[in-house]
């Protein structure tokens, strides 16, 4: 079995090598990558923490595209397009507007899908020609909604894998010092947007209790106040914060290094440590990177999703039909699936509460006019998109947002050269 891993050159590449090689030892791993020098330098160490783990598997590395997804059981998209520069751009920009600066949200992520979904769609057709029939494809791509909807749309068999809920399972998990696979939750909602309204631990609904005995506890591990988790009866995501708290966040962030530049310096010194040829595992400094635990979430999905026996539920993204009923069938959620060889299912979902589907329902219709406008360019859908978003949501601010996404993501718009 090949599993491409397409954006092979991240720095964050050996976290999920790691996971393979714990605990997938006889994956054949093709890290593909067009910057050839750092794809060397990553392709090295994570040959090596496949040998120092003894797995059976191995790890080779190709700047060809076509030549890496050729046979492929499995494409996992883990793409940057326009690297960190970009990101810092689309979390510095907005903040002249007094909208929050964030690589996934609001600007930062219709400047992302703007310059994603294209390169995405052309890598899916790829796949489609060269990869294996029936070949899986896993998007870790940020914005992972706008993404997935675009794979599916296009007729791709995809499914979108956030870090999120597994981070939140294992913090519960050691939290009731309970075994992570004893915890599943009630999630729902769209990616970085999204509530457990139950945490079920042996089939017990352990949330009440949490909520009564441990609410500042569970409002410190995602930003937030008390107060807005007893009065939702939920743990938000910490994505949330951007909305409940968002000129709090504004405020904080004035003045400070945006994310992108904190992980700029990250990855200079991960480059230089990954360089050293007697290194054979991943850095402790690899933690401050982000991503944690994505490699046990994408093993445990290609797992389920390529062997009859590991069928399990799965926090992924997927397309709607019906399962939240005040959206469209087409639109792309995020929910507990149950995940087997025919794919990623659903479970029912109890009625959303007004105070989710409203902002959800709200969030979903931005990201539909959002993947128009990476798809058909044009400043009127950008601008239309950023108006829809309910972080920006003014025109003066759209207006001007408008003009800036489209000068600083040019090379990447063919429609704007």
């Amino acid at each position: 079995m090949k599993i491409a891993v397409v954006g092979g050159g991240s720095t964050y590449t050996p976290e999920l090598v790691d996971g393979f090689a714990r605990l997938f030892p006889q994956a054949d791993l093709r890290l593909v990558d067009p910057v050839a020098d750092r794809l060397e330098v990553i392709g090295g160490l994570s040959s090596r923490i496949f040998g120092d783990y003894g797995a059976s598997g191995r790890v080779t590395w190709t700047s060809d595209l076509d030549a890496g997804l050729t046979d492929a059981s499995v494409v996992i998209l883990q793409l940057r397009v326009g690297g960190q520069q970009a990101r810092i751009s689309d979390e510095t920009l907005p903040m002249s507007c007094g909208c929050v600066g964030q690589e996934t949200t609001g600007f930062g992520g219709l400047a992302k899908a703007m310059r994603t979904v294209p390169v995405v769609l052309d890598i899916a057709e790829r796949a489609a020609r060269l990869a294996a029939p029936g070949a899986w494809i896993v998007d870790f791509t940020n914005p992972v909604g706008i993404v997935t909807r675009a794979l599916l749309d296009a007729g791709h068999r995809a499914v979108g894998l956030c870090n999120v809920a597994i981070g939140l399972e294992r913090w519960i998990a050691e939290m009731l010092d309970v075994k992570p696979s004893s915890v599943l939750l009630g999630h729902v909602g769209l990616n970085h947007l999204t509530w457990e309204r139950a945490v079920y631990v042996d089939g017990v609904d352990r949330l009440p209790e949490l909520l009564e005995t441990r609410p500042e506890e569970l409002a410190a591990e995602v930003g937030l106040p008390p107060r807005t988790l007893l009065s939702t009866r939920s743990l938000p995501s910490y994505y949330l914060r951007y909305f409940y708290c968002h000129d709090e966040v504004v405020r904080e962030d004035t003045g400070r290094p945006t994310r992108g530049e904190q992980v700029a310096a990250i990855e200079s010194e991960l480059l230089r440590m990954y360089a050293d040829p007697t290194l054979s595992k991943k850095p402790k400094l690899l933690e401050e990177r982000g991503g944690a635990y994505y490699s046990e979430a994408a093993v445990g999905l290609l797992s389920s999703l390529l062997n009859p026996s590991a069928a399990g539920p799965h926090a992924v993204n997927v397309r709607n039909n019906g399962t939240l009923p005040f959206l469209s069938d087409d639109a792309v959620i995020e929910v507990t699936c149950d995940v087997d060889t025919n794919g990623a299912r659903p479970r029912p979902v109890a009625p959303v509460e007004p105070s989710m589907s409203g902002l959800i329902a709200s969030v979903s219709a931005y990201e539909e006019l959002a993947l128009d406008a990476a798809i058909r360019g044009g400043r009127e859908r950008v601008y239309a998109a950023l108006l829809a978003h309910p972080l920006i949501g003014q025109h003066q601010a759209a207006e001007e947002l408008t003009d800036k996404l489209i000068a600083a993501n040019a090379e990447h718009l063919a429609w704007a050269r």
